[in-house]
């Protein structure tokens, strides 16, 4: 019995001891399967990463080939850019000097002439002093032969001399005038062309709409949205009007705010590149565009004064300027205008003599009341002048912006120059239009003026206003008073019209003599 027990107890015993080391190896076995399956795991993740790390470095490197593309795109059409602005910039330094020695040669042959006058001079006034002494003769034999009182024969004599007089004077007057208007229009063609010439201007040709350019006309559909919601959103948030018609890969926007049609044309060029287009960035990159304008005015602003020499401006006024880019009044780029006022008005001030920077900085602030928002009252030469006083501009600058139209009185030479050289950028062919009612009024004011002149029977305005024919009564003016009758209706309408360019007055008279042989 106890033996029976014994040999339970060993093989229990035995039992365990195998079932332990069975148990181990059991585990052994497990744990490096577990390590094996860990292992490839590892390996599997290592994979999936390196595959991921090729994928993004491809795509930054996809990226970075599209930047440098664009990046070199753009630097090739600015540098074109830059090739064309350095060419023109030299033809008019060329042609700048070419004018100057034409002007110095000029120069000389007017002082050549200035001698032969002074010469001239001389021998006439020798003449008239034969003449006079030839008359006192002539009266002497005169008085002997007439038999006649001295005071008789002064009277008789001065009656013909009057009369030979007013002739002579009516002729000599002619002459000098004729003289006097053809040395004055050379000179001042000479001034003005120069002026025109040294400033020549790009101008505006549309003033409601801008033109966008897109890459493809797949992208129209895009810029409508679903059934046009995001037209619809660009047109609310931008206030421009959006035209997508068959226009081959371009689309046009509308507006007569030229700021806000600006703004929109900023955006769409970025929706456009972005290629994101919905409502939410729409509005998004509207605001963006509007911040940017605003740095597009600064930097117009200080462009144009380093142009024109103008220093010292305040930030705000500097900012206004380049708000004149967006403006146009008759059809004519407010900002273009005034730099050409500016140019001009510093070449005339340099003939005469005048400070040539002051005319310019005048000329550039003339027109800056137009810059000013429509939600303000008055006329832009007063709030021009409120604005320039605002900002500490001197007396000839505040003069110059109030008075360049004669609403007020002009204190300073310099106004009368602005008055000049707006007068000649206003004028010049294609520089503005001018309504078919103002056209009209004109006209019917210029023949009125000519009809309030005694002795006129009938006149015509002609050539658009360029010219007025006077036809006069032959018994009430004669060939001599015509010309005077023609210098008088020059003067009256110099003083009561505004007109471009100028105005020819010919006076007709003629004598008709009709009979009928019966």
């Amino acid at each position: 019995m106890e033996t029976g027990i014994l040999f339970g107890i060993i093989f229990a015993i035995v039992g365990a001891v195998i079932g332990f080391f069975i148990s181990k190896a059991a585990t052994s076995r497990i744990i490096s399967d577990a390590k094996s399956k860990a292992k490839a795991l590892k390996e599997e993740v290592d994979k999936e990463l390196e595959f991921r790390k090729s994928k993004l470095e491809l795509e930054v490197e996809r990226e970075r080939t599209r930047q440098r593309s664009d990046f070199e795109r753009m630097t090739r059409a600015k540098r074109v850019e830059l090739e064309r602005l350095e060419k023109r910039l030299q033809d008019q330094r060329e042609s700048i000097e070419s004018r100057a020695d034409l002007m110095r040669k000029r120069e000389k042959e007017w002082i050549v002439k200035e001698r032969q006058i002074h010469i001239k001079e001389k021998a006439i006034k020798e003449k008239e002093n034969q003449l006079t002494r030839l008359i006192r003769r002539e009266n002497e034999k005169l008085e002997r032969i007439a038999g006649m009182t001295q005071e008789e024969a002064k009277r008789i004599l001065m009656e013909n001399l009057i009369s030979e007089a007013k002739a002579e004077a009516l002729q000599k007057i002619k002459q000098i005038r004729d003289e006097a208007e053809h040395e004055a229009e050379r000179q001042s063609r000479e001034i003005i062309i120069s002026s025109i010439q040294r400033c020549a201007a790009e101008t505006t040709v549309e003033s409601t709409v801008s033109v966008v350019t897109l890459p493809s006309d797949e992208i129209k559909g895009r810029i409508i949205g679903r059934e046009g919601r995001n037209i619809r959103a660009f047109e609310t948030a931008s206030g421009v009007d959006v035209i997508v018609d068959d226009t081959p890969e371009a689309i046009i926007l509308s507006g007569y705010d030229p700021i806000r049609r600006e703004i929109a044309r900023i955006a769409m060029e970025k929706l456009i590149m972005d290629g994101r287009i919905h409502p939410a960035r729409i509005e998004e990159v509207l605001a963006k565009a509007e911040k940017e304008i605003e740095s597009i005015f600064k930097e117009t602003g200080e462009q144009v004064c380093f142009e024109l020499g103008v220093h010292d401006l305040q930030p705000e006024l500097t900012n206004l300027i380049g708000r004149l880019k967006f403006r146009t009044s008759y059809g004519q780029n407010v900002l273009q205008h005034a730099k050409e006022v500016s140019w001009i008005s510093g070449y005339i001030a340099s003939e005469l003599d005048l400070d040539p920077r002051i005319a310019r900085r005048c000329g550039l602030l003339h027109d800056i009341g137009k810059a000013v928002d429509r939600g303000q009252e008055g006329t832009h030469t007063q709030l021009g002048y409120e604005i320039a006083k605002k900002f500490g501009e001197k007396d000839p600058i505040l003069n110059s912006i109030l008075a360049h139209h004669e609403d007020v009185e002009v204190t300073t030479p310099y106004t009368i120059i602005i008055q000049a050289a707006d007068a000649i950028s206003g004028a010049r062919p294609g520089a503005r239009r001018e309504t078919i009612e103002n056209y009209i009024k004109r006209l019917q004011k210029l023949e009125e003026l000519a009809d309030s002149f005694p002795g006129v029977q009938k006149t015509y305005a002609i050539q658009a206003g360029r010219e007025i024919r006077v036809i006069v009564e032959p018994i009430k003016v004669s060939d001599q008073e015509s010309e005077i009758l023609a210098a008088e209706i020059s003067q009256k309408i110099e003083l009561e019209m505004e007109y471009p360019g100028q105005i020819k007055v010919t006076v007709i008279r003629e004598t008709r003599a009709i009979d009928y042989a019966r």
